[in-house]
């Protein structure tokens, strides 16, 4: 199996599936129902012992907490990463209101994410009728996330590590290191499809050429231009600091009571120069050269 061919597999479950659009009897209205959430994926692979993996463990990168792909997978060769652009008419919603989530964009954060793990698992499947072994990290039921009160990160003495909205594998660090693209002053991921969409991983024996470039630099394409910084609706995002994580999680609360069992925001990822591609860099500082920007990598996880 190759790349190429695990890209048709996303394609064709995408088309085929059922998964990919919003069921009329789930839609929160008629305008939604029969909705398309995703557009084709982008896809990146590295080797399960590329030594970026053990980069992300170091401290204020994720941590120590952080599983490597031969921990989750005992043989792993490959890492296969993809990215799942929302579509225009779930960003084009989402852009209309600067306040709250558009319809459309919950559906696309929850029904999104549902089809993404049954994406996961459907590969996971196909690899190992294939006759390997293969696994999605965010799936497996080791996978665990360090917010709100820890209760599953422990240090050497057995005391809980300080809450750090980051996980035990990362969707956004593993898309990082198959050479998908760079994180954003979000803390999102901007590939060259844009920042506005889902990622999903799955780890396996299976040998897949890696193609990954890694970016000389975490914040690479980011240009600090400060789009999502008016967009957020709580100020959570700032250029000195980066992302606020307790900020966006209070207001993503609020957002799950006032519209449970669905929740989301994503006015960072719409309206803004990355939105749909790479940023021009003449649109801003780089933050790759910005002497006082954020944090390198820290609390880059899917929102909560």
């Amino acid at each position: 199996m190759d790349k190429s061919v695990v890209r048709n597999l996303i394609v064709d479950f995408l088309e085929g599936s059922g998964c990919n659009r919003v069921l009329p009897e789930i839609a929160i209205n008629e305008e939604v129902a029969g909705m398309e959430i995703f557009s084709p994926p982008l896809l990146g692979v590295a080797g399960a012992a590329d030594p970026a993996f053990s980069g992300l463990k170091k401290e204020g990168v994720v941590g120590d907490h952080l599983l490597l792909p031969e921990e989750w997978l005992p043989g792993a060769r490959s890492v296969i990463s993809f990215f799942l652009p929302f579509t225009e008419t779930i960003r084009r919603a989402n852009r209309a209101d600067p306040a709250e989530p558009s319809p459309e964009w919950l559906h696309g954060r929850i029904e999104g994410q549902e089809c993404i793990n049954r994406l996961m698992a459907f590969l996971v499947s196909r690899l190992q009728e294939e006759g390997e072994k293969a696994l999605s990290p965010s799936l497996d039921c080791r996978f665990a996330s360090c917010t709100g009160e820890n209760r599953v990160f422990l240090d050497e003495e057995g005391r809980p590590l300080p809450v750090s909205f980051t996980s035990n594998w990362s969707e956004r660090h593993a898309a990082y290191v198959c050479g998908l693209g760079s994180f954003g002053l979000s803390k999102g991921f901007i590939t060259e499809r844009g920042i506005a969409g889902r990622f999903g991983s799955v780890i396996t024996t299976a040998f897949l050429e890696p193609d990954n470039t890694i970016p000389s630099s975490v914040y690479e394409r980011c240009t600090l231009c400060g789009a999502c910084v008016r967009n957020c609706p709580v100020g959570a995002i700032t250029i000195e600091g980066g992302k606020d994580h307790v900020r966006c999680a209070e207001y993503l609360d609020i957002m799950k009571k006032k519209y449970s069992p669905r929740y989301g925001c994503g006015k960072c990822q719409v309206n803004v120069p990355c939105e749909w591609g790479i940023p021009d860099p003449a649109e801003g500082q780089s933050a790759s050269s910005a002497v006082d920007g954020p944090s390198e990598m820290r609390g880059c996880i899917p929102e909560k």
